[in-house]
């Protein structure tokens, strides 16, 4: 039996942690794969997690700004000190706050949102993890506000938990400019012992059920259900578009047929999309869709960072006619959830599979229910969304399900007409449509 790739990085870790004459703490399988792709990107480029909001000119003051980040960053050590790869280890270095606050300024004829867009393309390799960037257009009546993070450093979960506290942090901090609190706080020395130790703690759990989730069940799991994959040719894409639509919330048992849905639409189109008349690689087998998907372990602190892990779905060419089945199959795949992608992609070519590991197109779905909206200056941000930005896949299927459902397909411009595009999300639409109003209502009976 192979060793598994979790062990053998502890076994690692643990030798590089020994011989430090600073602390490091160990990093999730998710978040090594983000520091691996970051030093094998043609420009090392971070992965980035973004939220936008705009705000009424005026609202925001850029000094309270940078003390609420630091103030918020030094609560959480996945936003302190910086990720570093030690002996050609990954890990996380402990430092002070990694947060930074910055007005961006707008070129003479440009627009707030490609100002913003470009300084995020060219995140530092070195950090911050948290950024917050503000811009606007000289006659503008608007500040576009860019909460911005590492993914390293970030999933679903801290986002809401970070929209809560730079609110707070915010509001707090009116203290100073009203005379309440005559001196700064002193953030320098990041976490306090007690958010080390939940933290590390947090990731030794989620490395032990990556661990565990390794086993010879998963391997054959993953074997049976992804040994047809032949993959189309992923990568990332730099050049994007991006098409949006609200479709009505779903509601009582709907909600729960929501990501099955979206699985299905989004697979449709994929196969739109790369397996189009005259692609070379047209009318062949499953596609890899990828989606995150995760949470702390069962037992662990409620640390902030990025306790995910990449699945994948076997995407078909034509809609489903029986949901609740391909419901059944992604409910088996959840009990396989922990198996660490890597390993996925080891079981899926054992099987047969001439797939690489690159994904055809990603999927995401974020509840706004669960994030509190981000007041600064009692202001509730408006949240937007830019198009444009990079693509860590050449389709990207987005989802948030709040007072709507608001859907939104991108894709890798250079590679894919603007027509097909336009074709592969009218699928989408159409699959979503039929998948989600055909669900019974809650007071039913059958």
């Amino acid at each position: 039996m192979h060793a598994s790739i979790t062990s053998a990085y502890l076994a690692r870790y643990r030798s590089a942690a020994a011989d430090s004459p600073v602390e490091l703490l160990p990093l999730t399988g998710a978040q090594r794969r983000f520091l691996i792709t970051r030093r094998l990107a043609p420009h090392g480029r971070s992965d980035v997690v973004p939220l936008f909001f705009a705000y009424p000119r005026g609202t925001l003051d850029q000094d309270r700004l940078a003390r609420a980040a630091a103030a918020v960053a030094a609560r959480h050590p996945a936003l302190c000190g910086g990720f570093a790869t030690v002996r050609g280890t990954p890990v996380l270095r402990v430092g002070g706050p990694s947060a930074e606050a910055a007005r961006i300024p707008v070129a003479p004829g440009g627009t707030a949102r490609e100002a913003l867009r470009e300084a995020l393309l060219d995140w530092p390799a070195d950090g911050p993890a948290l950024r917050l960037l503000v811009a606007r257009e000289p006659d503008g009546d608007e500040d576009l506000l860019a909460l911005a993070l590492d993914h390293a450093a970030c999933d679903e979960q801290s986002l809401g938990v970070l929209t809560a506290e730079l609110s707070e942090a915010y509001e707090k901090d009116d203290g100073y400019e009203k005379g309440g609190r005559p001196e700064k706080e002193d953030y320098g020395d990041g976490p306090v012992p007690q958010a080390l130790a939940d933290y590390r703690q947090a990731v030794e759990l989620q490395l032990a059920a990556e661990d565990a989730a390794g086993g010879p069940a998963a391997q054959a799991h993953w074997g049976r259900r992804l040994g047809g994959l032949t993959g189309a040719g992923g990568g990332a894409a730099t050049s994007t578009g991006m098409l949006t639509e609200r479709l009505p919330a779903a509601d009582g048992a709907a909600r729960g047929a929501v990501f099955p849905a979206l699985l299905d639409a989004a697979g449709v189109a994929a196969h739109r999309l790369h397996r189009a008349p005259g692609s070379p690689r047209a009318g062949a087998g499953a596609l890899a869709l990828g989606y995150p998907w995760g949470g702390r372990p069962v037992g662990a602190p409620a640390a902030l960072g990025c306790f995910l892990n990449t699945l994948v779905h076997p995407a078909g060419s034509t809609a489903t006619d029986d949901l609740d089945a391909l419901a059944d199959a992604w409910w088996d795949d959840l009990d396989h959830a922990g198996t660490p992608f890597d390993e996925v992609v080891r079981a899926a070519r054992t099987a047969g599979a001439p797939w690489t590991g690159a994904l055809d197109a990603m999927l995401t779905m974020e509840d706004l229910h669960r994030r509190p909206p981000l007041v600064l200056g009692g202001t509730p941000g408006r949240e937007t969304h830019l198009a444009g930005r990079p693509l860590a896949a050449p389709l990207a299927v987005s989802a948030s399900h709040g007072d709507d459902l608001l859907v939104r397909l991108a894709w890798d411009s250079d590679r894919f007409p603007a027509a097909d595009a336009h074709a592969a999300f009218d699928d989408l639409l159409a699959v979503l449509r039929h998948h989600l109003h055909a669900r019974p209502c809650p007071d039913s009976h059958g």
